[in-house]
Parts: structure tokens; C-alpha cells; sequence
């Protein structure tokens, strides 16, 4: 089987034709010709798009590689993605496990849910604390590693648990990535993510997808994007294709940087609750080192008060004052300015970019050292 840099240069090639682009344009069009009865797979702009089907082909082979039988449904972004499995996957008087400490517009969504009478039940990522709810549930959805916090839970056993009793899994693999964690092969029904992270990496595209085995479990969620019309735009879909060319490489390289300033910042007096699961001494990382292939790109920590914080945001160079994560540019931010996390003032999470690790490490502990005046 090809490496992972071979899938991703080659992954929703179409086959080569003679004078033909490697990589077709995206495709702008709201309806193709249609003489006679509708056979054909593209119709009508809202339902396939050509552009869609080479990025979802490619995400399919990433996700799970060698597995004709899996589908891949492209969406604007990743909570449209994570809505059209919820929502078309929940019926009222369902029950659904969500994590406690989640991407932060998850409370969003709960409220959402119990509006549409789903019972909602919540538990913490770390220790497989979702178990002790999930009696009943007909879904869990999982967030492995957790975002902010980067806890990690054990994917096998607990879609071994799940499955036991009938419940179906989603596991949101957006700051893993493929290259990162493979849910599927964890034995999850679906695989969720935010495609505005590192598996497009450049800051300047919004999307997500779902990504499953099973056609019956898929057919609603085609079925949701259709009724919505969560809808990815031909650009922006296009230029997801093209950046997954580079994903292994940045994803390499990003990794390697963030065990290094993770290891930079494990001795700074100021700095406390250091999280990066490729750190031995990680509390993930023994599970992490078992179920993930690379660690991902996301360093967090705490200052010793917002104003601390702040500070050192203000002082950096190198590091760019946004939110999101996985971009080639670091970007760092204080979570709690948002509110919905349930984190100290001081917390800090940062994405690390591709910048040289050296100059990196260096910008960053310069800024702490500025930040102490």
C-alpha cells in the first residue's frame, strides 16, 4: 500500500487524459445538460457537483485507505459537517452522548438538540468518562483529541462498547486528521471534520465533511446536505483538493515543531497544565501512542492570569493572534476570550505552523520573557 505522502500527491486523481489537467478546475455550474430521463450522476448544482466528487474521493482514500465501500460528503464548513450527521441521524426521544469538553459551539448544538426533544447527556473526554452515560444512547460522538484541552480517549473501547448496545459512533477527527487517526478503522461509524484545519492549512478555506462505510447510514446524511443545502462552493472545494497534495508534508513537519516547543515550554516556571499528547509524559499519551500515528500540530497551556497572557500574545512575531489551528502560519490565541470553554483566564492554545523550528521556539520564549514585565 502507497505511503502516506504518495496517497496524498495522488489521492481523487481522475485518470490521465491526453492533453487533459492533472487536476480539473472546479467546475461553476448550477445545472448541466439534461436531455431525456435523469441518469446520469450530475443533474443539479445543489445535489453533485463534479469538483465535490474528486475532493470526496480523495478524502475517502485518506480516511480509509484500500475501502472502495466508503463515501465521502463534502460540506461549506465543519459544523455544517458534525449538524448533517446530528440532526439526520436523531430523532426526538433519542439520547446522545456528547463531550463535556468539546469544540465550544457544541453547547450550541446541545440546545439545539433538546429544542428538537433529544436527550442529550455529557461527560468528559478523558478517562472514557462517556461510558458512564452511555446506556441507551442511540449516539456517541467522540472529539479525540479534545480541543481545547487535548484529552484523549481510548477509540476502541469505547466503539466497542457503543456497538455493543446498538449505539452508533461519530468521532471528530479534525485536529488528528487522516494522517493522524483513522476512526474507520477504530471500528467508528462516522468520521467527522473540519476541513478549515490542517487538511487544508492555509488559512483561507472553509469547509468539512463526514466520511462512512455504511451506504444506509450515509444515505440520510446525503439526504440532510440536500435539504439544507450545506453545500460546499466549487472554489473552495477545489482548492482543498489541491492543498491535500501537501498534507503529509506539512503535517510532518508541524508535528515534529509542536513536540518541540512543546518540549521548550515543559520547563518555564510561568507556564503550567502543558498539553501536547506526543509528549511522553503527556497523560494522553500512552492511549494516543496506540491509536494515532502522528500527534497533531496543537500545543496548549496556561499563563498565570489573562493580563500574563495577553502580554505574551502581544510580544510575539512569529505567532499570529487568531483563532482555529493547523495552518503553515502559527497562530496562537487566549481561549477564554470566547467563552464556552470551560478553561482558566490564562489559557493558551497554539497551532503550530511550518515556520523553521528554531526561530519558532526562539519567538516564544522570547515573548514569555516579555510578557514578565
Amino acid at each position: 500500500m502507497p505511503g502516506d505522502g504518495t496517497r496524498a500527491v495522488r489521492a481523487g486523481l481522475p485518470e490521465p487524459l491526453k492533453y487533459e489537467p492533472t487536476l480539473p478546475g472546479p467546475v461553476f455550474a448550477a445545472h448541466f445538460h439534461l436531455p431525456g430521463e435523469p441518469t446520469g450522476p450530475y443533474t443539479y448544482g445543489r445535489d453533485e457537483n463534479p469538483t465535490w466528487t474528486l475532493l470526496e474521493r480523495a478524502i475517502g482514500e485518506l480516511e480509509a485507505p484500500g475501502q472502495e465501500s466508503v463515501e465521502t460528503l463534502s460540506f461549506p464548513s465543519g459544523m455544517a459537517a458534525i449538524s448533517a450527521v446530528l440532526f439526520s441521524q436523531l430523532r426526538a426521544g433519542d439520547i446522545v452522548v456528547l463531550p463535556e469538553d468539546g469544540y465550544q459551539v457544541l453547547p450550541l448544538v446541545r440546545e439545539q438538540l433538546t429544542a428538537f426533544g433529544v436527550e442529550v447527556r455529557t461527560a468528559p473526554t478523558a478517562g472514557d468518562a462517556q461510558l458512564e452515560v452511555l446506556e441507551g444512547a442511540k449516539l456517541l460522538w467522540i472529539e479525540t483529541p479534545s480541543n481545547p484541552g487535548l484529552d484523549v480517549c481510548d477509540l476502541r473501547r469505547l466503539v466497542a462498547a457503543a456497538h455493543a448496545q446498538g449505539t452508533l459512533v461519530a468521532v471528530d477527527n479534525t485536529l488528528a486528521t487522516p494522517l493522524g487517526q483513522r476512526p474507520l478503522e477504530l471500528g467508528a461509524d462516522f468520521s467527522v471534520a473540519s476541513g478549515t484545519k490542517m487538511l487544508t492549512g492555509h488559512g483561507d478555506i472553509l469547509l468539512g465533511y463526514v466520511t462512512g462505510r455504511d451506504a444506509a447510514l450515509m444515505a440520510p446524511v446525503r439526504r440532510w446536505r440536500k435539504v439544507v443545502g450545506a453545500i460546499p462552493g466549487p472554489m473552495e472545494a477545489w482548492l482543498a483538493h489541491r492543498s491535500l497534495a501537501t498534507l503529509q508534508l506539512r503535517a510532518d513537519r508541524q508535528t515534529a515543531t509542536a513536540r518541540t516547543v512543546a518540549e521548550g515550554l515543559r520547563d518555564r516556571p510561568e507556564v503550567t497544565g502543558l498539553r501536547y499528547p506526543g509528549l511522553p509524559d503527556d497523560p494522553s499519551y500512552k492511549i494516543a501512542s496506540q491509536q494515532m500515528r502522528r500527534f497533531g500540530c496543537v500545543v496548549s497551556f496556561t499563563l498565570p492570569s489573562r493580563e500574563r497572557a495577553e502580554r505574551f500574545l502581544d510580544a510575539l512575531r512569529l505567532v499570529d493572534d487568531a483563532t482555529s489551528f493547523g495552518g503553515v502560519r502559527s497562530t496562537a490565541e487566549r481561549r477564554g476570550r470566547w467563552g464556552g470553554d470551560a478553561v482558566p483566564e490564562g489559557f493558551i492554545r497554539l497551532s503550530v505552523g511550518a515556520e523553521d523550528p528554531e526561530d519558532l521556539v526562539a519567538d516564544i520564549l522570547r515573548a514569555l520573557e516579555a510578557s514578565a514585565a
